[in-house]
């Protein structure tokens, strides 16, 4: 097994990365565009997002709308909200896990085969969680350029 500072390092790391995919599942700015008139003050950028769409006009107002209905949304947010809550969760398992085998705990007693067991178990959690938000990257980035270069 390795040291203690390794697996410490290496959990908050992981811990960080899941709270960022938190973050990301929140916020809006998923597909961004902006819309400029003739004159700099018609301008508006326009945020989209899986639970919401908002958007920032030049005098400072911004206005948010979540979505009415699951069922009314594209497949691509549908999937996009399936996966992140799945991460999100997988993120939360992968925690529990890692915690219960990591060197500086009490849990499975001295049974040092076990708790690296353990420890791997939540280290491969961990990384299935950042594969579904990866796969989720290349999905929308993949849809989002196919919206734009048509051809």
């Amino acid at each position: 097994m390795v040291n203690t500072g390794m697996q410490l390092i290496s959990f908050t790391c992981a811990v960080t990365g899941w709270i960022m995919a938190i973050a990301v599942t929140a916020l809006p700015q998923w597909k961004v565009s902006a819309f400029i008139g003739s004159n700099i003050l018609t301008s508006e950028i326009k945020w989209e997002g899986i639970w919401m769409n908002c958007i920032y006009q030049t005098t400072g107002h911004m206005q948010c709308k979540t979505y009415d209905s699951m069922l009314a949304l594209p497949p691509d947010i549908q999937a996009a909200r399936a996966l992140m809550c799945l991460a999100i969760f997988m993120g939360w398992l992968s925690c529990t896990v890692s915690c219960c085998g990591m060197k500086c705990t009490t849990c499975a007693g001295d049974d040092r085969q076990a708790k690296a067991g353990i420890a791997l178990s939540g280290g491969v959690l961990f990384i299935l969680t950042g594969l579904y938000v990866f796969v989720l990257k290349i999905l929308i980035g993949t849809g989002l350029n196919i919206s734009i270069h048509p051809n």
